[in-house]
């Protein structure tokens, strides 16, 4: 773990990466759904060139406290590159992490920041994916049997979710990658 991400008890990019692949691989043994989220700040570049490095580690820490306080304790939290957070949450079927995700998105622009006594809006863009399983981890046609696939569609998903200005949520499953995905 960094310093920063220690204090906020946050995974390190190979951490989380190699607990993703354990929890999705429990997941598959033992027949119970598995969701994963990958979560940007929106103009988080542009914030931190307006207001400063300490501004932008401000931000991602508001968001760690608020993803902290709406996931379990058995969700696992980590930093990915580009300032990425990754939620990985088992247990959790599509309903579930769509729910998740809409309430994430609308607890953000609760989130205060604000610079020389103007309120800055923050927003986030998340791109989520499950494995195919139903709420009650039921296998369908769908399921996917690659960690790295379920990985690749959250990635996919919140590219989209980015290229649609963000303050959004796309999913993508796996097997509806490379195509369009669904927004909520």
């Amino acid at each position: 773990m960094t310093d920063r991400s220690a204090e906020k008890s946050l995974f390190s990019l190979a951490q989380i990466q190699h607990l993703m692949r354990v929890e999705f691989s429990r997941a598959q043994r033992y027949g119970y759904p598995i969701a994963c989220l990958m979560i940007a700040v929106d103009r988080l570049g542009h914030l931190r060139d307006m207001y400063g490095y300490e501004a932008k580690e401000v931000i991602i820490d508001s968001l760690v406290d608020l993803l902290k306080s709406a996931t379990r304790n058995s969700d696992f939290l980590g930093r990915m590159a580009d300032d990425r957070l990754l939620a990985v949450v088992p247990h959790t079927g599509p309903s579930g992490i769509r729910s998740l995700s809409r309430r994430l998105v609308n607890q953000v622009h609760q989130l205060d920041f604000d610079s020389d006594g103007r309120r800055i809006p923050i927003t986030v863009a998340i791109g989520g994916s499950y494995d195919g399983s139903d709420e009650g981890g039921e296998s369908t046609d769908q399921r996917t049997m690659f960690f790295d696939t379920l990985l690749q569609a959250s990635e996919e998903a919140l590219d989209e979710a980015v290229a649609a200005g963000g303050d959004r949520v796309v999913f993508l499953t796996p097997a509806e990658m490379g195509g369009a995905g669904s927004g909520s």
